[in-house]
């Protein structure tokens, strides 16, 4: 286990909870990127099957929340998306 790994995950952790909210507030997709929080999921599943495959220990589980908000993340972006759209629908 490395102070350092748990540290990086923290700090990027700490953000995504501001960034929940904005999502889920606004119902806007302004300055959120669908390629940029696939590539992160993608990245946090790989830290997951490094911790699974070579170096199981408790971080797997920061690895795993961390994965979690930004999911939660994208799946506002969608419905984001698709309020725009309803909303676009209902006016025009």
């Amino acid at each position: 286990m490395s102070i350092f790994e748990i540290l990086m995950l923290l700090c990027f952790g700490a953000a995504w909870p501001f960034s929940i909210y904005k999502s889920y507030k606004s119902k806007s997709v302004a300055g959120k990127s669908p390629y940029f929080l696939v590539i992160l999921m993608s990245g946090y599943v790989f830290g997951i099957l490094n911790k699974i495959i070579y170096n199981f220990d408790v971080v797997i589980y920061l690895y795993g929340l961390n994965l979690i908000m930004v999911s939660t993340d994208f799946i506002l972006y969608l419905r984001n998306i698709k309020l725009a759209k309803d909303e676009k629908n209902n006016v025009g």
